[in-house]
């Protein structure tokens, strides 16, 4: 599977595993809920940073949100 497609899975699961909006998740970044939506839909690629903040935000490793590892 495409690494940005699993990404954006992977971000639309833990988001809706804490009842969170899109709208919730791009304040927390800073940008707009129509960009995050891109993100989760796999069509665009984010900064480093902002995989760490969403990373340390979930709890989960940047491996996991790339799906290099199955482990949170």
């Amino acid at each position: 599977m495409e690494t940005l497609k699993l990404l954006g899975e992977r971000l639309c699961s833990l988001r809706n595993e804490k009842g969170l909006h899109q709208t919730d998740i791009a304040e927390l970044l800073g940008i707009t809920q129509g960009h995050y939506q891109r993100i989760e839909k796999g069509k665009i690629n984010i900064p480093t940073l902002t995989l760490c903040t969403l990373a340390d935000y979930f709890g989960v490793t940047a491996d996991y949100l790339l799906g290099r590892s199955q482990e949170r």
